[in-house]
């Protein structure tokens, strides 16, 4: 073998031997390796996580922004039994011989069904102390007797339809007590055309309620039958009043015919006791919620407390006649 032939053996040999004996500590093996910024990534897979939605750690709620929202349950955050807005202030309002009258009159919505208003209302509809008007009280009458006489159809009364001829000049199919004051003058309860009562061609809804106007419409309701016959030396005799030279002649049968339910009258329930009937005086909104607080006679009637499913104190005997005994 020539020279040249045996060095070129010797290198292959060589070169061979180095690889077997340093392959392990080279670079090359280097790159073969898991790079470890790779082993520090989150590996994503298809299978679910072990972590549940019980054991995953949730926020703490902020307390200090609204510590209502801690609990869904909270007091603040539960309003089934949110009182009407200004509901409990205007009680504070009522005199408290009326207040117990005044509290189931609300509690039965009669204001905002009356009044087609809404009880989440920002401008309270029942004020205690105010006036109450011709036209409101109206409303009221016809929503009440129609809201105690729900299973009665008898004794309910209809609300006219915007069809109807208007029975006064002052309040048009348009108006917004028409049906209701219509509807009452239909049936006969306020005096009209209708009822003989010629001169009566305006209502004046927007006029302050009388304590005479409120007796003459509010009676017929609770005795079911006509009026007695009455004048002034008989209602002095009944009542006592000092004035009742000035009540009208219409009014005195039906002034006469509230005594005869003795103390489940009108006039005892929303005025208390008095000598002086004050027939021109105005109603307050609170002593119109008291008279309509019971329809019926003195043997028998229902009570917004009947309604509301408690013991009624003018529904049964009149010893019992106070109605603080009913809430």
């Amino acid at each position: 073998m020539s020279a040249a032939l045996r060095l070129m053996a010797l290198m292959v040999s060589g070169l061979g031997l180095l690889l077997a004996n340093g392959c392990a500590g080279s670079s090359l093996q280097d790159s073969l390796q898991a790079d470890p910024q790779l082993q520090d990534r989150p590996v994503f897979s298809d299978e679910a996580s072990d972590e549940t939605p019980e054991t995953a750690v949730k926020p703490e709620p902020d307390l200090t922004a609204d510590p209502a929202a801690a609990d869904e349950t909270s007091p603040a955050n539960n309003t089934a039994d949110t009182p009407r807005p200004g509901t409990t202030a205007q009680l504070d309002q009522v005199p408290d011989d009326l207040r117990p009258y005044v509290q189931n009159w609300l509690a039965l919505g009669l204001v905002e069904q009356a009044n087609g208003s809404s009880s989440s209302a920002t401008t309270p509809d029942f004020q205690p102390n105010q006036s109450i008007t011709r036209g409101d009280f109206a409303q009221w009458l016809l929503a009440a007797n129609n809201k105690f006489y729900q299973d009665t159809p008898a004794k309910r009364i209809r609300p006219s339809t915007s069809s109807a001829t208007p029975t006064f000049q002052d309040v048009p199919s348009s108006h917004r007590h028409f049906a209701a004051i219509q509807g009452l003058a239909e049936a006969g309860i306020i005096p009209s055309a209708k009822t003989g009562n010629a001169t009566a061609v305006n209502f004046r809804p927007e006029a302050p309620l009388t304590r005479e106007t409120l007796v003459l419409w509010k009676v017929p309701l609770d005795t079911r039958a006509a009026l007695p016959t009455a004048n002034a030396e008989a209602v002095n005799a009944a009542w006592g009043f000092q004035d009742t030279a000035q009540v009208e002649p219409l009014a005195l049968r039906a002034v006469l015919a509230d005594h005869q339910n003795g103390d489940f009258a009108n006039i005892r329930r929303a005025f208390g006791f008095t000598t002086l009937f004050q027939p021109q005086k105005g109603v307050t909104q609170a002593e119109a919620a008291a008279a309509l607080w019971r329809f019926g006679n003195q043997t028998e009637g229902i009570s917004a407390a009947d309604l509301l499913g408690r013991p009624s104190p003018q529904s049964g005997s009149p010893e019992s006649a106070n109605p603080t005994n009913s809430l």
